[in-house]
């Protein structure tokens, strides 16, 4: 079986720093192409799928939806993410969007998340999928490049010549920044998890294979701080990021 690319090719070839949106689309839109299934380039909504919005003490908004929350400054945007029948969350933006998430975005934040119990393949294998293209696209896009990665679990499953007592788990989070000629540069920071049979599995959301938060603002002074408040406030049921990575205890890789 073979990993499904973070994009189909639906959408013409475009310039650098449309590079990035596409990329950043695609994560969204593609992140549970693991083995035997597939993701449409729009799939059809799940009906019943819905952004509920509550109001803080803050200049800051809580965005719900289903089992996934965080907080995004008000007068964002926010849609649920097509689910095809096993993923689920949303994408909030200061840009404007459709009703559910078929459109490039070019700031925002994306935090979704893999039903494994409906794709049914086994837990390890969203190894490969947390491993490999999900997120190439936006690392690698031309002007692009990652100024910052750490790894907190990479235990290759058995069946990929891993430990045969490999528990097939992977999780790592990273910033980068991409740059165009006469365009505005954009930073990017991301969260990745697929908890396969390890410690992880026993936090978030039962029965997910694979946890995506990608965030993404133009640079300035205050970029890297607007980027860390997205992401630690994302919420996978009770479960944020630094949950995740306390149940695998600390880093075993840091990166430049």
């Amino acid at each position: 079986m073979a990993v499904a690319p973070a994009w189909n090719g639906a959408y013409p070839a475009p310039g650098r720093h449309h590079r990035v949106r596409r990329a950043f689309f695609g994560i969204t839109m593609s992140l549970a192409a693991a083995g035997c299934v597939g993701v449409e380039a729009q799939p059809p909504a799940l009906p019943g799928a819905r952004i509920v919005l509550m109001p803080t003490a803050s200049p800051f908004v809580r965005v719900v939806a289903g089992s996934v929350s965080a907080l995004v400054p008000h007068g964002w945007n926010a849609v649920p993410v097509d689910p095809a029948g096993f993923h689920e969350g949303f994408v909030a933006s200061p840009d404007p969007l459709g009703s559910t998430a078929i459109e490039p975005i070019g700031q925002g934040i994306s935090a979704t998340w893999v039903d494994a119990t409906k794709v049914g393949i086994p837990s390890d294998l969203y190894y490969l999928a947390a491993t490999g293209p999900l997120l190439s696209a936006l690392q690698e896009a031309p002007g692009c490049r990652s100024s910052s990665r750490r790894v907190f679990a990479d235990h290759v499953p058995a069946f990929i010549n891993g430990d045969d007592a490999s528990v097939g788990d992977f999780m790592a989070e990273g910033e980068g920044i991409c740059r165009a000629h006469g365009l505005p540069a954009t930073r990017w920071s991301y969260f990745i998890a697929a908890p396969g049979f390890g410690p992880a599995g026993s936090v978030g959301i039962p029965g997910s294979g694979l946890y995506v938060v990608v965030a993404i603002t133009r640079e300035s002074p205050r970029a890297h701080q607007l980027l860390m408040r997205l992401l630690d406030h994302v919420r996978f049921g009770a479960t944020g990021i630094g949950d995740f990575q306390r149940a695998v205890r600390t880093p075993i890789a840091s990166a430049a």
